[in-house]
């Protein structure tokens, strides 16, 4: 079933929302239990503006009203959609963030501003969902540790030039560090902290 975007800041949800957010959230803890998957998630519903449908199928499985979520500029379209249809409160600081939608084409963006956790409660750390343009295409990386046999290769395309350093170096400090979800179209795929990311070096 295709998702459609909207053009009413206030588009079209879940159609059944226990179902279907059902459905997505065990696609998406599929997608966090297997770093590097990618998960289809094709339930319809009207995308803010600039938002892909699986990054407005993500927030609408994982964001209440408990759940303050930091929009990155640009993407700004879908706080009222948020507040509608989730009654997710938008903070202006990426460090009170439970959650992110941020553009992982973008060079500001900055892993470091997001809470990483702490000693005690690493779990508190932020969950961003990470635009990009597809999944195929773009730099290889090779993902290893918990939920992965071995190793493996994903290339998504659409990212900055140091989104793979940075998520790298991120995860180097795990348990500490933030979850990505990247998005593309009506696709995710899950990078969470756990996982070790080797970054190729350019030959020169």
């Amino acid at each position: 079933m295709q998702s459609i975007s909207s053009r009413s800041p206030l588009g079209k949800g879940f159609g059944d929302p226990v179902l279907a957010s059902q459905r997505c959230f065990r696609l998406i803890l599929a997608a966090m239990s297997e770093p590097g998957t990618v998960q289809l998630l094709g339930e319809a519903v009207e995308a803010p503006a600039h938002v892909s449908p699986a990054a407005t199928l993500v927030l609408l499985t994982l964001v209440d009203h408990e759940t303050p979520v930091w929009l990155a500029p640009g993407l700004d379209a879908a706080a009222p959609y948020l507040r509608f249809h989730c009654g997710a409160p938008v903070v202006d600081v990426p460090s009170a963030a439970a959650f992110a939608l941020v553009d992982g084409s973008s060079g500001e963006l900055d892993l470091g501003a997001f809470n990483s956790g702490d000693d005690r409660y690493p779990d508190r750390s932020t969950t961003l969902v990470v635009a990009c343009a597809a999944f195929e295409g773009g730099q290889g990386v090779t993902l290893s540790g918990p939920g992965i046999q071995g190793t493996r290769t994903v290339s998504p395309s659409g990212l900055d030039g140091g989104f793979w350093p940075m998520v790298a170096a991120s995860n180097a400090r795990y348990p500490l560090g933030v979850d990505l979800i990247l998005s593309a179209g009506e696709r995710i795929m899950a990078i969470p902290r756990s996982t070790r990311i080797s970054v190729p070096t350019e030959a020169g």
